[in-house]
């Protein structure tokens, strides 16, 4: 395996630094964004160069940025004609897909090229129109860009730059085998960027094959969370959780409350109990249709709810500034979930915080969770709640190395928890 390259040049402080030309400008200025992330500030001068890349991440970040302009920019008025895309990026969800539209649409607005967004869960004719009316860069879901190419609607021969964004979740998702065809469609002497929050071993077997000698940017290494998210554990058995979350908004009034549930029913369940406390909210998960999800969103995006309660399926596709809290209402199975699901708040600089209720049944995930991390979650109780005393609360001393064998204590302890609550079993 080829050694990887790591990028490790100098932060720029201003887009104009970083080799853009005036027109993708243009289109930064109408974004509204003044300065460079880290990850465009290091992404954006190589992908210009014309070099491979693998860029890892944490949400919120500004990874569309960092490949979607200097892609536009590499292929701006190099179509000639071509029906055929120059560009392409692969994105897991609709959702994700939607998020890229709204940066490109902005700046082709200002550099004159076509952007055509092909997704499942909506209708083919119009995305078949936009493609056969040619377009410079396309953005699709696997599984509808498959149906395309095997209906021979979409042409990759002329693809010079390949991005594959959120990598880790489109072979979570079962996507890879998609995306090795994908791939296989286009040149061989592409340029391909690969992004994705975080970069695991399962991947990386992969991006010899894929990528030539690419420049690595590390943001951010697996486990590691957001310094503008405030993290908080609340020990609290099943049967209290709705409460302490009816609890916590009434005592907080976020004006965005992001909640996560481990199931669809789940969901639906929570949604309905806030509604009967009368708590403006509404839910994303994936049996409801792709235009309800998108009124959902866009509800909780301009202020007409309060809260959104969603599926993991849903959590790398909710792109909404200002949201003030997530609450993982069940605790993650997978700890990278966790990652992922706090990242949608805390963003763009701004300070966040992160509600983790977890009960007696789900030690476990959270201490695998705590393990990934390297970093205790620390205890939070909500002033005035009266907890259940068959709640388990972790002890303050416990280790973040994960252990050759798990040992649980079944002994009681009783005190005074971090605020004001009474501590039940210790594990």
């Amino acid at each position: 395996m080829r050694a990887l390259v790591r990028h490790t040049g100098p932060m720029s402080t201003s887009f104009a630094e970083l080799g853009l030309n005036e027109h993708i400008l243009e289109g930064v200025d109408a974004l509204g964004f003044t300065e460079p992330t880290p990850v465009q500030a290091q992404a954006i001068p190589s992908a210009l160069e014309g070099r491979d890349i693998v860029a890892s991440a944490q949400t919120g970040t500004g990874k569309t940025c960092a490949f979607a302009l200097p892609v536009l920019q590499r292929i701006e008025g190099r179509r000639d004609g071509a029906k055929g895309p120059l560009a392409l990026v692969v994105t897991p969800t609709r959702e994700l897909a939607q998020q890229i539209e709204d940066v490109v649409t902005t700046v082709c607005e200002h550099t004159g090229q076509k952007a055509v967004i092909v997704m499942g869960g909506t209708s083919f004719d119009p995305q078949v129109k936009g493609i056969k009316a040619g377009c410079d860069l396309l953005v699709a879901t696997p599984g509808r860009l498959i149906d395309l190419m095997e209906r021979n609607v979409v042409d990759l021969s002329h693809v010079e730059t390949l991005v594959l964004d959120e990598a880790d979740r489109m072979l979570d998702m079962g996507f890879w085998p998609s995306v090795r065809r994908i791939v296989k469609a286009c040149p061989e002497d592409r340029q391909t960027l690969l992004f994705s929050a975080t970069i695991p071993p399962s991947i990386k077997g992969t991006v010899d094959a894929m990528l030539h000698d690419p420049a690595v940017i590390e943001i951010a290494h697996i486990g590691e969370t957001a310094d503008t998210v405030e993290e908080h554990l609340c020990p609290v058995t099943q049967g209290q959780k709705a409460s302490l979350l009816e609890g916590l908004i009434s005592a907080n009034d976020p004006e965005r409350v992001l909640v996560f549930c481990r199931t669809k029913m789940r969901v639906d369940a929570v949604c309905s109990q806030l509604k009967r406390a009368g708590i403006k909210v509404d839910v994303m998960h994936a049996d409801r249709p792709q235009k309800a999800r998108e009124k959902a969103l866009e509800r909780f995006r301009a202020g007409q709810i309060q809260v959104l309660v969603a599926t993991d399926v849903m959590s790398r596709g909710i792109d909404v500034s200002g949201i003030d809290a997530v609450v993982n209402f069940d605790v993650p199975q997978d700890p990278e979930d966790y990652v992922h699901r706090i990242g949608r708040t805390g963003r763009a600089g701004a300070t966040g915080h992160a509600y983790t209720f977890v009960a007696p049944d789900e030690i476990s995930p959270l201490r695998e969770i705590e393990y990934f991390t390297g970093k205790l979650v620390p205890l939070y109780d909500l002033p005035g709640f009266d907890y259940d005393e068959n709640r388990i609360v972790p002890n303050p001393h416990r280790s973040t190395s994960k252990p050759m064998r798990r040992v649980f204590s079944g002994n009681r302890a009783r005190g005074r928890g971090p605020a004001g609550g009474r501590y039940g079993r210790h594990y």
